[in-house]
């Protein structure tokens, strides 16, 4: 059985939808990659897209409430926003509970193509943030 992997942040419309795309691409036959939030909102379509631009489908992922999910084992929890840190419920059968501060790309101003932009950085520190710590830990390779 896959450890889970359980990225949370406050609305589970960007940030940690794309942590879940991203760690079921890359290392999906080593974890098991979900994702939830404090108040779900549902999937931004930035975040399709920027994962989109590398490859990724997660036009199918749905926003799930973090509520759902209390009582199962789920062995790592990052938090991917201060406020779902704050509001984080407890899973007691938890072995490393992880905090990774992004920016809301869903906040972003501006023209079309400047929020995007928003998008694909905070979308490259989650890549290189997996990769650290689940990725290349484990294999020594990055993204595929």
């Amino acid at each position: 059985m896959k450890p889970k992997v359980l990225f949370l942040c406050t609305g589970n419309s960007a940030r940690s939808q794309m942590a879940e795309g991203y760690l079921r691409h890359v290392a999906g036959d080593r974890f098991e990659a979900i994702s939830a939030g404090i108040q779900p909102k549902g999937l931004h379509p930035m975040a399709v897209e920027a994962m989109r631009e590398i490859g990724i489908d997660i036009s199918m992922h749905v926003s799930k409430y973090v509520i759902t999910l209390l009582g199962q084992h789920i062995p790592y929890v990052v938090t991917v926003c201060d406020n779902a840190k704050e509001r984080c419920p407890i899973f007691p059968s938890t072995w490393e509970f992880l905090h990774w501060s992004f920016e809301d790309p869903a906040g972003a101003v501006g023209s079309q193509d400047e929020r995007l932009a928003v998008f694909r950085r905070v979308r490259d520190e989650i890549i290189a943030k997996i990769d650290q710590r689940f990725v290349k830990v484990d294999t020594g390779q990055g993204r595929t």
